[in-house]
């Protein structure tokens, strides 16, 4: 990748981005610097991974063609502000992985008009195994289309969105996802020590069933239904389990916690926004 890229905020997300260009041989370390409040995380940084370190976020802009957000929505505004002018000046493609903040507030904040991708990146990514949405807005061209998804791809694969509001969308499914399949799993583990299997088994096996159900999935172009057909026999155990789902209406459920996702991401636009 032929650019430098700035990163404002050296939190975990963008520790596993910086180590996915990296080790993806995506980009060389020289061409990577942070400016990180905290000297502690920036040497650490700066130790892992080679990459140069800001003293400002004037300075780091100064010398990035992409500059990458990644600090807390509630501190953006306040981070940017200061930084209209230096912006101004440069002009970089701004790639923000900040949840819950459009497109347009950046602009608004920045006081001008930029070439924007919003990112909602997962917390798998931190095993290079992420599920990113983007969107881009109407000043973002092919060729910085192509180096956000560079990024993205960096740290596992990524998909595109035509409109920004379905960033909220994204946010509901793979955003905030790890965590409903975080909980299944834990109910299952649950359930099987409570039937009388050691607990490293239970997770153990749990956990392989759940990546391998996934790889199944990713493996192949049949419909889900088929797979799901295929494990399920008349009279069986897996129909009854299923059955039990059905039961307690898992589609309703899961669909009610998707729209209250869904929805907190709106809110959550329009007060930090």
């Amino acid at each position: 990748m032929d650019q430098t890229i700035g990163f404002i905020g050296g939190g975990n997300m963008a520790s596993s981005l910086i180590g996915g260009l990296i080790n993806g041989s995506v980009i060389s370390a020289n061409q990577i610097c942070v400016f990180e409040p905290s000297a502690e995380k920036a040497n650490e940084l700066n130790s892992k991974f080679g990459i140069q370190i800001a003293q400002s976020n004037e300075q780091l802009i100064k010398q990035s063609s992409v500059v990458v957000i990644a600090v807390k929505p509630q501190v953006l505004k306040d981070v940017l502000s200061p930084l209209a002018s230096t912006f101004k000046e440069q002009s970089p493609l701004i790639v923000s992985i900040v949840a819950g903040i459009t497109a347009n507030s950046i602009e608004q904040w920045l006081q001008g008009e930029y070439a924007i991708v919003r990112v909602m990146p997962n917390t798998p990514a931190l095993v290079g195994q992420g599920a990113s949405g983007l969107y881009a807005n109407e000043n973002v061209n092919d060729e910085q289309r192509k180096v956000s998804t560079q990024l993205m791809n960096a740290v596992g694969s990524c998909a595109w969105v035509a409109n920004e509001t379905d960033i909220d969308s994204i946010t509901a499914l793979s955003g905030s996802g790890p965590a409903y399949f975080m909980l299944f799993i834990q109910s299952l583990i649950d359930s099987a020590i409570n039937a009388g299997l050691e607990p490293c088994a239970a997770k153990k096996l749990a956990v392989k069933t759940a990546s391998g159900a996934a790889a199944l999935i990713d493996s192949t172009d049949l419909p889900l239904q088929t797979l799901i057909d295929n494990v399920t026999s008349p009279g069986g155990t897996t129909e009854q389990a299923l059955l039990s789902f059905e039961r307690s209406d898992l589609k309703g459920v899961v669909d009610s916690a998707f729209n209250a996702a869904k929805n907190r991401s709106q809110e959550l636009a329009k007060e930090l926004g």
